[in-house]
């Protein structure tokens, strides 16, 4: 049979099907509202209100910001998986699914409204309703239904532009049976707890006004301000900062910069209270929390772990390290749709080797200096307690030493030729 012969055949995949599997691209809910948040983000908005509401069957999660709107055209758009706009760069959208995938791994329907024009008060709306889709088997988008609750929320859009962005039919989130009950109910005030939290983690620098914007944003969870959580503890007195390190990468046809900051938490007794100590151990505790806090476009994106490069360890756990690239190397770093994972290549972390080393090895210092005042046996009180000296810890005096000096690089150099030539050595020292 002649290949030239055979006319293109469109398969166009089954609505139905497709959707289903997008259900399951791997968001959870908190991850699943920040990717709402961040379209507001991109929108240039400065608040965004977030109500998490129980009422049985009808439980809702409505999203509302103040950003710069759309027209019908840009809603149409906006809900078409995989959109053909571009997104320029720092835009913390990426493939054009986030605002799909992210609202129907929760809901079962996602209803938009908007407003572009500043003078005029013209809404519109649309609704992706996964029932609809199974029925028809197509990609349509339908009006919001009569019953719909976004009706309540419209009033939100009357003093200017801005976007509501409203899920209904929580099958993922409320149980099966007895939605109406106390379970479901405790669900979601937890839920509404723990995205305050988390929202003030991922958003921190927005909050802060750090990120490069005009103006600082406010994000409210059931009326209540998420606070930012700063991982670096910047109001510490206590905390030790490391000169930041800039890296040049270039692999293939992507070239960017990165950069990495390094800081050392106080220990215990040297934090501002034992309330603020706890407060930044963070939702996984110091131990999980310690190591590289990944930012992409200021916007947070893992938060703790070494990603491989070397081990959680006790005695490192006031280290922690902040790791900064822009959207251009987001294939580098493989940003997977969800914006809950990213993997630091080969080349970025034989780059980031021996900064985090030298940041750890500081970090052990700072805590076994507190172990012994808290046993009492420093060496100016006891010096009879100090008959021998661990070889790390006198190694990670060595390169605290180096660090003050601004002899860093030079003393590398050492390293690397005291691993040549006397390895035993250099592990005993811990190098």
């Amino acid at each position: 049979m002649s290949r030239g012969s055979l006319a293109p055949v469109d398969i166009t995949p089954s609505a139905r099907r497709l959707t289903g599997s997008l259900r399951d691209i791997g968001y959870d809910f908190l991850s699943a509202l920040a990717d709402i948040v961040d379209n507001s983000v991109g929108a240039g908005a400065t608040q965004v209100n977030v109500d998490i509401v129980f009422d049985g069957e009808n439980s809702h999660v409505v999203i509302c910001d103040d950003g710069d709107g759309m027209t019908e055209r840009d809603l149409n758009e906006a809900l078409r998986f995989g959109t053909r706009r571009e997104y320029d760069l720092g835009e913390l959208g990426r493939y054009g699914l986030g605002l799909k995938t992210a609202s129907i791994s929760q809901c079962r329907r996602l209803t938009v409204a908007s407003r572009r024009s500043l003078t005029y008060r013209r809404v519109v709306s649309r609704s992706l309703d996964l029932d609809h889709v199974e029925n028809t088997d197509r990609w349509e988008v339908i009006a919001p239904p009569r019953q719909s609750v976004v009706t309540d929320y419209v009033t939100w859009l009357d003093d200017g532009p801005g976007t509501i962005v409203l899920w209904e039919g929580l099958d993922r989130v409320l149980p099966d049976r007895r939605p109406e009950g106390g379970w479901a109910r405790r669900r979601l005030d937890q839920l509404a707890e723990r995205s305050r939290d988390y929202l003030g983690m991922v958003f921190h620098r927005f909050l802060e006004g750090d990120a490069a914007r005009r103006f600082p944003l406010t994000i409210t969870v059931n009326g209540e301000k998420a606070e930012p959580w700063n991982p670096f503890a910047p109001m510490e007195s206590g905390r030790i900062e490391l000169p930041e390190q800039s890296f040049e990468v270039s692999v293939g046809d992507l070239y960017g910069r990165v950069r990495l900051g390094r800081f050392i938490l106080p220990s215990r007794d040297q934090f501002s209270s034992a309330a603020e100590f706890e407060r930044m151990s963070g939702p996984l505790k110091w131990n999980r929390q310690q190591g590289l806090y990944v930012y992409r476009a200021d916007r947070l994106i893992q938060h703790g772990g070494w990603s491989g490069i070397r081990a959680v360890d006790e005695h490192t756990k006031l280290a922690r390290a902040s790791l900064d690239f822009q959207t251009d190397l987001d294939r580098l770093f493989q940003i997977n749709v969800a914006k809950m994972r990213v993997a630091i290549p080969l080349e970025v972390k034989t780059l980031l080797e021996r900064p985090i080393n030298e940041l750890c090895h500081r970090a052990d210092s700072v805590y076994r200096r507190e172990g012994r005042e808290v046993a009492g046996t420093t060496e100016k009180e006891a010096p009879e307690a100090r008959t021998s000296v661990d070889g790390r810890e006198l190694g990670a005096a060595v390169i605290s030493a180096a660090l003050e000096a601004g002899e860093i690089d030079s003393f590398g150099r050492v390293m690397e030729r005291l691993r040549a030539t006397s390895p035993e050595f250099a592990d005993r020292l811990g190098w």
